[in-house]
């Protein structure tokens, strides 16, 4: 009985003393560059949040989170009703607290140069539709065109954090991802939902669904990514919606409605705007920071 009480004893301290190494809020070094990468996306949608709700920036509420990189350039307030605007700053609040977050468990790195210009969306969108629109399309002009704009981006980090998520190897790390993901789903949601009421309306003056746009947007970050179908808009054959029986899409998701997943050099594929990780653009001029994003610059610089 008493080598009974003994061993429970010795195995209860063994737990206790394993508990801070397995559970605590360290992340390992091992971790440290997936757990960093991140913020370039978060940056970019805080940025894009606070600005076109609130016409000013990070500098202007959290300056120290930006580590004294530069301001966005081309950023500005848009024309939103009451409600949209309530939604998208609760999201850019949100946002900051995922840099909060991130930067309280690793050093991070410099807010990267940013363009948030409409002329950089209006790329994307010219881009999507494989020829110019006329007038160029205008992310700050109206709701409708800025929660399509706002399509453009949640969803791209979403699938980085479930990218990330199997290659970390701390519990305080995955616990971290785990909570940026949720939120993060979260507001693709929100976005996908309002749009989905819209789905059949037409965006003025292009006279294109919104559904289309999802569409075309969605069918551009497949290409730009070069991995095969990640991306999907509202509406869907019906073989590709939930159990192959929906045409409505209003989440993503593969056959079995999981959530698609991207590794890093994807997503710089796509945020660059040119399908490439070696060659910045899009709305990153300058390219992404950290080292992630920077070695693969520099394997560009030695070609």
């Amino acid at each position: 009985m008493a080598s009974h009480i003994s061993l429970t004893t010795a195995s209860l301290i063994v737990f206790l003393v394993l508990l801070p190494t397995s559970y605590g809020g360290s992340v390992p070094e091992s971790d440290i560059d997936l757990v960093e990468f991140p913020l370039n996306l978060e940056f970019l949608e805080a940025e894009f949040f606070l600005w076109g709700s609130q016409g000013y920036g990070l500098d202007t509420v959290a300056a120290n989170l930006s580590k004294g990189g530069p301001p966005p350039v081309g950023a500005r307030k848009a024309i939103l009703d009451p409600f949209i605007r309530d939604v998208i700053y609760q999201f850019a609040l949100q946002e900051i607290g995922h840099l909060r977050a991130i930067q309280s468990k690793v050093k991070g790195f410099p807010r990267p140069l940013l363009n948030l210009s409409a002329a950089s969306f209006a790329d994307v969108m010219n881009s999507a539709f494989g020829k110019p629109l006329n007038p160029p399309f205008d992310p700050y002009a109206n709701g409708l065109n800025f929660l399509l704009a706002s399509y453009v981006i949640p969803y791209v980090g979403l699938t980085g954090y479930v990218g990330t998520n199997p290659n970390l190897q701390g519990a305080a790390s995955k616990r971290l991802v785990a909570g940026l993901l949720g939120v993060e789903s979260g507001q693709d949601a929100v976005i996908r939902a309002l749009l989905y009421r819209k789905a059949a309306a037409k965006v003025h003056p292009y006279g294109i669904t919104v559904a289309d746009f999802t569409y075309r947007i969605s069918n551009l970050r497949n290409n730009l990514g070069k991995s095969g179908l990640k991306d999907e808009g509202l509406v869907v054959r019906p073989v590709r919606g939930a159990e192959g029986k929906s045409r409505g899409n209003v989440l993503a998701g593969d056959k079995f409605s999981l959530a698609y997943a991207r590794k890093p050099e994807e997503i710089l594929r796509i945020v660059y705007g040119g399908g490439s990780e070696r060659h910045p653009g899009g709305f990153y001029p300058q390219g992404a920071n950290g080292r992630i994003a920077r070695s693969f610059l520099q394997k560009s610089k030695a070609f």
